[in-house]
């Protein structure tokens, strides 16, 4: 197994250590699908844009390719941007932060997002393949994503849900990569693999910044 040590960089749902976050990674949504519909819901490519977390900016990287400049935005407790009030024209937040909606964070979002502004916020949505490698009872798989949940009911949040895949160069990388990864429930979801490839089904919760 890799070192317990867990790398900052690999900002998905679940943490992982260094060694095994830099093979996964690589096998992470190859086809773009991600940046593209951040895209297609309301991120601007020329624009100021905060990326909350992400320290060694892997997904900046990925943003950046598909003509996204973003600014790091570390993540502080309680939550906080380090931005002028009105000053931002757009606020990501992938899988680290908005663990549920709290009015106190989204106040903070919205004082830092000018009217019209975009909040985009991705987690994990479930029904895949992915999500065999994570407790069945994740917050993300159940009650997240419900009409009745904190994102569509009381955040006033839309959801897009996006069809992406983690693919590997054979099933033998795969099934090494996932038992490093996650342990026995790796091993068993690489055991059952046919193709080289997992699905994984993303939510991407987007609002806009209503005037005061």
């Amino acid at each position: 197994m890799a070192d317990p040590a867990l790398d900052p960089a690999f900002d998905l749902a679940a943490p992982l250590a260094a060694p095994v976050s830099a093979r996964l990674r690589d096998a992470v949504d190859v086809e773009g699908k991600l940046p593209r519909t951040l895209l297609a819901l309301g991120l601007p490519t020329a624009g100021d844009v905060a990326l909350l977390g992400d320290p060694e900016g892997w997904q900046a990287a990925r943003l950046a390719a598909a003509g996204i400049k973003v600014q790091s935005a570390p993540l502080e407790e309680p939550f906080r941007l380090g931005h002028d009030d009105g000053s931002l024209d757009a606020v990501v937040s992938l899988w680290s932060a908005f663990r549920g909606v709290d009015p106190a964070t989204l106040d903070e979002a919205d004082r830092v997002l000018r009217v019209g502004g975009r909040l985009l916020v991705v987690h994990d949505y479930g029904r895949d393949d992915v999500s065999a490698l994570r407790p069945a009872d994740a917050l993300e798989y159940t009650r997240w994503s419900r009409r009745d949940g904190p994102f569509l009911r009381d955040g006033g949040f839309r959801i897009h849900v996006l069809h992406c895949f983690w693919t590997f160069a054979t099933i033998e990388d795969a099934r090494e990569i996932l038992a490093d990864s996650f342990g026995e429930r790796g091993a068993a979801v690489g055991a059952a693999l046919r193709r080289p490839r997992l699905s994984w089904n993303v939510a991407i919760y987007h609002r806009t910044r209503a005037p005061a």
